[in-house]
């Protein structure tokens, strides 16, 4: 049995490659699908079926047919398409619209969002394993300075876990490519420093490139991404895998930013208990 493809692009080749062995009504069916995969990502099960004129039970049958559990699993490699591959806001919410036909009122929108984020918030600890965490607060601990990178939608958070550094007295730098010169800051990093990256897909190539020369120097690298089988999490000293709630094609960062939020408080835990530790000296009683 072939594997099961695991993204749009795998999808599409197997389609193709099997599409002549197909049944009549499932070819039909493939037409549709990969002639609108825009529509697909959104509609429900009837909409699409009555728009591919076919049954609904012949779009699960279509789904199972190359290995899914059902439609809904497939349909979900369409939406990660439609994130990964239109370029902004604008063209999303016109891809939602004619996919759907909504119209979301901003107060339906909030509530979307909302309970969206509170469930990844109440899986985020379950998601994040406490050793990995507490290694790289080891890391964080013993670096002189933290350099923190993240491109595009990633920056928001690692603009903020910059801001949260400086507030617990940790030296720490944003790299943010100013002028173009990813290059120089990160040949800034030192020999005792630290590297922090931020990155989800589909993975902005300046951020893998710079992370791979600091992991070819050595320098200690820890890695927020969203996936085991990231390219910055097959390079990382320690990576911490963030799922982020996604609405109507839109992912937030409701997660990553908690999990920044609490590797900066938790590191200044550390720092404030190390400076009332008494010194060796201290403890040594005289006569």
């Amino acid at each position: 049995m072939s594997e099961i493809p695991q993204d749009y692009s795998q999808l599409e080749a197997r389609i193709t490659t099997d599409y002549p062995s197909l049944s009549r009504r499932l070819q039909q069916t493939a037409r549709f699908l990969l002639d609108h995969p825009q529509e697909v990502a959104f509609a429900t099960v009837a909409k699409l079926a009555q728009r591919a004129g076919v049954t609904p039970s012949t779009l699960i049958r279509f789904a199972n047919n190359f290995g899914f559990s059902g439609f809904s699993e497939m349909q979900q490699l369409f939406r990660v398409r439609l994130v990964d591959e239109l370029p902004n806001y604008t063209e999303r919410i016109r891809a939602v619209r004619s996919a759907t036909g909504e119209t979301p009122d901003s107060t339906q929108l909030l509530w979307e969002f909302a309970e969206a984020n509170r469930e990844v918030l109440e899986q985020l600890p379950g998601r994040i394993d406490p050793y990995q965490l507490e290694r790289a607060l080891d890391i964080f601990e013993q670096a002189e300075t933290i350099h923190v990178m993240g491109a595009r939608r990633s920056f928001v958070v690692a603009s903020y876990m910059t801001y949260a550094l400086h507030h617990v007295d940790k030296r720490a730098f944003l790299i943010n490519g100013l002028g173009g010169m990813y290059g120089e800051q990160v040949k800034a990093i030192g020999n005792h420093d630290a590297l922090l990256v931020v990155s989800f897909s589909p993975y902005a190539k300046e951020t893998r490139d710079l992370a791979t020369e600091a992991r070819e120097r050595g320098i200690p690298l820890v890695v927020i991404t969203d996936s085991n089988l990231s390219p910055l999490a097959r390079i990382a000293d320690v990576s911490l895998v963030v799922h982020e709630a996604e609405v109507k094609s839109f992912r937030g960062l409701t997660a990553s930013l908690c999990l920044t939020q609490t590797l900066a408080i938790a590191l200044g835990v550390r720092q404030d208990k190390a400076r009332d530790r008494p010194a060796p000296d201290d403890s040594i009683e005289h006569a």
